[in-house]
């Protein structure tokens, strides 16, 4: 048996703590800092994940973890210069592949990404670790580091950024256990592949899905397969817009994804590109200051004596109208669930975030409403067939 003793567990009175494997080695290396129970949960989760987004879409992948659940993951498309500048990428840093997915997967929710996580499906390249080191973070895991990427990370946080190495050829035992109240619970691991022959099945009246909508329900599913259940992922464009985790309601969950999707897009509004922040900032205050903005219809950022704490002039306020035209301009989103949704107001709400086909498991009694809802709507709805529940 191999193990690691760790400072303490979920919380600091929770002593011993350890991790361990029964046979064979630990697949991790610990290359810097001293990582924690949470932080290999969410690093174990999220590395299952990117390593599947690669598999299934041929392109680097990374995700931002929190509290074993994703805040965003994206694959290694290119941004253009709005996403560049919602995500706070110097203009004369030179993007790779990775670091487009990390600053995809990180910049999605930043307010959730806050103190996160972070997993690469690839060797950490330079690039990608100058995005990092900004970054409030607790750690990375990936399968290697470029030397030069592992000198920048070591110099984070007073050198006690966590910096995990994955052995990428590790395989886990085909069964998994977990012991809750002193009752050790066994399943077989969820080796479910996600690919294209789960989008075969199309009730609806529109069956036409290109290869970006393919690629964006594959991301979707794959993110469901490792987030806290229930669960509604929304995608855009190679990249996780907004999660929806852990609700106890399906719809519950499609309006808190459908909120930070929402949110997301509303960052990229000319209003709130054009904000002039006071030089010196911090990346947090800004995060929370931009927001507020985009959520609340009278922001306490706005008034007199806060906005002069940020900005140098006083921002024009997002109405009710601005957010409504801007909206409509939102198109191509996809959207994924765990489990069969029950009824239709899910549909209703996912429109309304720009969502034009969606994948779900079926299986409802009220599938024929839910499907009637989506061709009202025009929307493209794949019925996998397999449920991804997560705990």
């Amino acid at each position: 048996m191999e193990q690691m003793e760790l400072k303490y567990g979920c919380n600091p009175h929770q002593k011993p703590a350890r991790i361990y494997v029964e046979e064979g080695r630990l697949p991790v290396t610990i290359l810097g800092g001293r990582p924690g129970y949470i932080n290999f949960l969410d690093a174990f989760n999220a590395w299952q994940l990117v390593s599947e987004l690669k598999r299934a879409t041929n392109l680097p992948a990374a995700a931002s973890f929190k509290h074993v659940s994703p805040a965003g993951a994206a694959v290694g498309l290119p941004l253009d210069e709005v996403l560049r500048s919602i995500y706070f990428i110097d203009p004369s840093l030179e993007m790779t592949p990775l670091s487009c997915a990390y600053a995809r997967a990180r910049g999605a929710d930043r307010m959730s990404s806050f103190g996160d996580l972070c997993a690469l499906s690839d060797v950490c390249d330079t690039a990608t670790a100058q995005l990092l080191r900004q970054e409030v973070s607790d750690g990375v895991i990936a399968p290697g580091y470029e030397p030069e990427a592992l000198e920048l990370l070591r110099t984070k946080r007073g050198g006690a950024y966590n910096i995990i190495q994955i052995d990428e050829g590790y395989r886990p035992s085909p069964l998994e256990k977990r012991d809750v109240f002193g009752v050790t619970f066994e399943q077989g691991c969820n080796g479910q592949v996600i690919d294209e022959n789960l989008l075969c099945n199309i009730p609806t009246r529109n069956r036409h899905l290109d290869e970006s909508d393919k690629r964006n329900l594959l991301i979707a599913l794959i993110t469901l397969k490792y987030t806290q259940s229930n669960s509604v992922c929304y995608v855009k464009d190679g990249q996780v817009i907004g999660v929806g985790a852990g609700q106890q309601s399906r719809i519950h969950c499609t309006r808190l994804a459908g909120g930070k999707a929402d949110h997301w897009w509303l960052r990229q509004h000319p209003g709130m590109l054009s904000l002039e922040f006071l030089p010196g900032i911090r990346r947090a205050d800004r995060d929370n200051a931009i927001d507020e903005m985009v959520s609340e219809d009278d922001p306490a950022v706005l008034e007199d004596g806060n906005w002069q704490e940020l900005f140098s002039t006083r921002p024009v306020q997002l109405t009710s109208e601005h957010k409504r035209d801007w909206f409509a301009k939102l198109q191509g989103v996809a959207l994924g669930s765990d489990a069969f949704f029950p009824f239709g107001d899910n549909i209703v709400r996912a429109y309304r975030s720009g969502v034009r086909c969606i994948v779900q498991p079926g299986g409802s009694i009220r599938d024929d409403h839910v499907i009637g809802k989506c061709d009202q709507y025009g929307i493209v709805m794949a019925m996998s067939g397999v449920r991804l529940f997560h705990h």
